[in-house]
Parts: C-alpha cells; structure tokens; sequence
C-alpha cells in the first residue's frame, strides 16, 4: 500500500499522458485476476426522502403522483420470493434518508404496525433472513449507532456513500437542500459502522462539482477510517451522470480519462479492498475500468432496475462475463459480504447460520 500525503494524491490524479499508463499497470498489479459480482434485488421501500440533492431523480415529495410512500410487507416479500427463484443472493434494501420524518410515510409505518422506518426496516430484513435464501444488504443514509448495531443482527452487510469529505460542496447545489450530506454526519456513521465491526460499503461520487484536491482529500478520510477500524471491503468509484431535470442537468460529466485516474489511484491506495465501479453506468468503458484496477461490478440485478439511475438497465451477466474473460479475468459470484469477513467478528450468530445454510462457509 502507497504511503502518500494529500499532495502527492493529488498530483497523481493530475497525471498526464506521460504517466496514466504506468498509473494503470500499477494499478492493475495490486488486485488479484478475480472480478466479483453480487446477484441481486433492489427493494426501494420509499423514494421520499428530506434531502433534496441536486443531482438526484429517485427522491419525491409525498404528493407527487409517483411518490412510492411505502413498499407494504405484501409486495417485498413477494420481489424478495421472485428474487429467490432467480437464485439471488442479495437483497438490497435501500429508502429516502429520514423519511419517516414526513407525516405520510410515518402513517404508512403505522398500517403496518410499525412506529419508525428503521424498525419496518429490521422487520424486512428478519423476514428475508427467515423466508429465502438471500442476505440482506442495507442502505438507509446516516445513522446513529443504536440502529448500526440493531440492524448489523439481520445484515450481512451495510453501505453509505461518503459521496465527498468537503464542506464547501454543502454551499453548492449538490448539496445546499441535503442536511444528510454533511460529511461529518456521513463520517460518523461509516465510523460507528467500523467500531461495530459491520462490514462496509462506501465510496465517491465523481463529477457533482468537486475539486481534485477534494477528491484526493476523501479519499484519504476513508483510508483513515479504513486503517483505524478495517471494515470496509468496497469502495465504488461512481460517476455522475447528467439527467434531464434536476437541478445538475447542464452540469458536464466526469471524462473517461478522469475517472481512470480515479480508480486506479483508489486501487492503489486501497490494496486491502476491493474497488467497484457501476457498469451499467459505463456499458462502453467497462473494460477500461478492469485494467484501471477495478476488480468488482457491485450488485446486478436479474430482476429489479436501478432505481437511481433508471436510464440505465444493467449490462446482461453473458455480457459481462465475456466482458470481463476477454481480458484475462475470472468472473465469479460472490455473497454481499466478503469472505474475508465472513466470521464472528464481524458478522451476527444469525447471518453465520445463514451463510452455512448456502454452504458459503
């Protein structure tokens, strides 16, 4: 692992064409010949959410006429049945940070006999645990640690974007209307999640308005929680991409050569994790990432869109597959937990017993 100040971080995501290939190559010399990919289901159990981000067209407000205020136990349970026969392991649980602060979704909880989200939330996950053969990943925005450690009983795994570590982007339209995007919010929760020993999922967000500098600096953060507690086993590189109607629309995506310096320097600094990048967001430059130092696809869905992003279905697996062989690599299935944390230090008594059930173990 690279030793490097935050000047030097920087200065190799400035580098020119003189040195983005040897970037590359030693990039690629810090990951194994293995390329992961999870199976899974996106539940999303409510769109409403009290950050309004300005890149961002999954959030609605409780009147809009597409506002999903509450997936009923009914239609997950079902998804998750659907998800089982198509041999899914992963179910991600994803909603609107603090949406049960909103009056309706507080009464769709109550329907349901439930007096918060994150209660409703423990719920699903039990029942996914009790019910099919799948492995509950969620990600419910900032929290404190009494639910960290509530919700680490039934998941596998857990995930929040640190998306950016700078301060000055809550002043910008990405981030002015997000209460929940306040980086020391955010660094706290992936903190607590490390001293819970809850296996991690985290990462950047590239192109929202960001500095180099900034980029370099959360990168840094994250290796500082990373070297502090070990828990996170992927760190997705995700670039922003331009939609019609939100607030960013005009705002010009990050180019191919930016998001390579982006991957490989991360993979360089992060030789103990796994680094991802989303294909579905990048279907024509996919290889490119793999010889950058990408060396997982993150969650694909047989079944489920990403709700994020709707524009963009995921890449079939025989395409990925062939993708991913054509350059030399392995593709390989994994669980929504890495097997290095596979273990009672970080997983709960019910999670392990699960695991062995899928003969995982």
């Amino acid at each position: 692992m690279l030793e490097l100040s935050e000047n030097e971080v920087e200065d190799y995501l400035n580098a020119d064409y003189r040195d983005i290939l040897s970037l590359m190559v030693e990039a690629n010399t810090s990951k194994d010949t293995t390329v992961t990919y999870s199976k899974n289901v996106f539940l999303p159990i409510t769109n409403i959410c009290r950050n309004e981000c300005g890149y961002c067209i999954y959030r609605r407000n409780p009147e809009s006429f597409d506002a999903t205020i509450l997936m009923r136990t009914g239609e997950v349970l079902n998804t998750l049945f659907k998800a089982d026969e198509y041999a899914c392991h992963e179910a991600l649980f994803t909603f609107g940070e603090g949406a049960d602060e909103f009056p309706e979704v507080r009464h769709a909880l109550d329907v349901e006999g439930f007096t918060s989200i994150i209660d409703y939330l423990y719920f699903l996950c039990s029942e996914t645990l009790d019910k099919t053969n799948l492995l509950p990943h969620s990600n419910p925005g900032i929290l404190k640690r009494k639910d960290l450690k509530l919700l680490k009983e039934v998941n596998a795994s857990m995930g929040l974007m640190l998306e950016n570590s700078s301060n000055r982007l809550m002043e910008t339209i990405a981030h002015s209307k997000s209460p929940g995007k306040e980086p020391k919010l955010r660094i706290k929760t992936i903190e607590e999640a490390g001293k819970l020993k809850i296996p991690f999922t985290t990462g950047l967000l590239i192109g929202i308005g960001e500095t180099v500098a900034e980029r370099a600096e959360s990168l840094l953060q994250i290796r500082k929680l990373q070297d502090q507690y070990g828990h996170i086993q992927e760190i997705i590189i995700q670039n922003f991409k331009p939609k019609p109607g939100i607030p960013l629309e005009n705002q010009i995506e990050p180019s191919l050569v930016e998001m390579i310096k982006m991957v490989a320097v991360t993979k360089l600094l992060f030789p103990d994790v796994s680094i991802q990048v989303p294909p579905n967001l990048n279907i024509q430059n996919m290889q490119m990432f793999l010889l950058a130092g990408a060396d997982d696809w993150g969650g694909v869905s047989p079944l489920s869109r990403d709700y994020v992003n709707p524009e963009a279905p995921w890449p079939e697996l025989n395409n990925l597959k062939s993708l991913t062989e054509e350059l030399g690599f392995q593709f390989q299935e994994r669980l929504p937990v890495y097997p290095k944390f596979i273990s009672e230090e970080f997983l709960s008594e019910r999670i392990l017993d699960r695991i062995n059930s899928l003969g995982k173990i």
